[in-house]
């Protein structure tokens, strides 16, 4: 029996291809960059996190607190978010069952990256998963980014329009031609934060329950929320809701 079949049905429905994610954390694993890759049962529980994260913090998805809105007319409609998401659905730039990223090829985490706006270091979780699961599609999106920038890209127009705010493109192409030659980089404020970077998604996944057996024990004694995952160092009494 695989982890995939092991893994309880609130589990699978959460990560809903468990066997794609399971090897996409094999291929994550043999790359050596991760020296911790988690279960699939913890990948859902990082999957439970991050839909929090979606309905209780979506002011920290999809906006850019450095960079004004473009000044063309469907760039100013599309930065209000909900009128935003079905075209980034028809785009197939965002994968909204998709919570992790391990289900998504590379050709669809590129189209992410170049329709999806990302704010700052929010690039970095992406160019990581390319990175570490799919050998040689950062060059192809760098070439893709470029052809944004250019001009030459048959949907350059399109793209940045649906990314809403100026300079996306470039901040793209300058993290995507440094990752090439050097591998993502990684600020260091965000290196063991989940929001940002997928290593540190991966290290908060390999710290969460290792089972349901566990998974069930921690909550019951409080020391488990989906927000923050578990709190085996903090009194049970402390605990904030889930």
């Amino acid at each position: 029996m695989t982890a995939a079949e092991a893994l309880p049905w609130w589990a699978r429905l959460l990560l809903l291809r468990p066997r794609t994610v399971e090897a996409s954390l094999s291929r994550i694993a043999s790359s050596g960059r991760h020296p911790r890759v988690p279960s699939p049962f913890q990948i859902a529980l990082g999957v439970a996190r991050m839909w929090h994260r979606i309905v209780f913090r979506s002011e920290t998805i999809g906006t850019s607190t450095s960079h004004r809105v473009r000044a063309t007319w469907r760039a100013r409609l599309l930065a209000w978010r909900p009128l935003r998401f079905p075209f980034l659905v028809a785009e197939r730039a965002v994968a909204p069952l998709d919570a992790s990223g391990l289900l998504s090829p590379s050709w669809r985490i590129e189209r992410h990256l170049l329709g999806a706006h990302h704010d700052g270091a929010q690039l970095v979780y992406d160019l990581e998963i390319l990175a570490a699961a799919h050998p040689g599609a950062l060059e192809h999106a760098r070439d893709a980014a470029r052809a944004v920038v250019d001009g030459t890209h048959p949907r350059a127009a399109w793209l940045r329009d649906l990314c809403v705010f100026e300079g996306y493109h470039e901040q793209l192409l300058v993290a995507l031609e440094d990752a090439c030659e050097r591998g993502p980089a990684v600020p260091a404020h965000a290196v063991d934060d989940p929001d940002i970077s997928f290593a540190g998604y991966l290290a908060w996944c390999a710290q969460q329950p290792s089972g349901p057996a566990e998974f069930r024990a921690l909550r019951r004694a409080g020391r488990f929320t989906v927000a923050n995952g578990r709190r085996d160092l903090e009194p049970a009494a402390t605990q904030e809701p889930s």
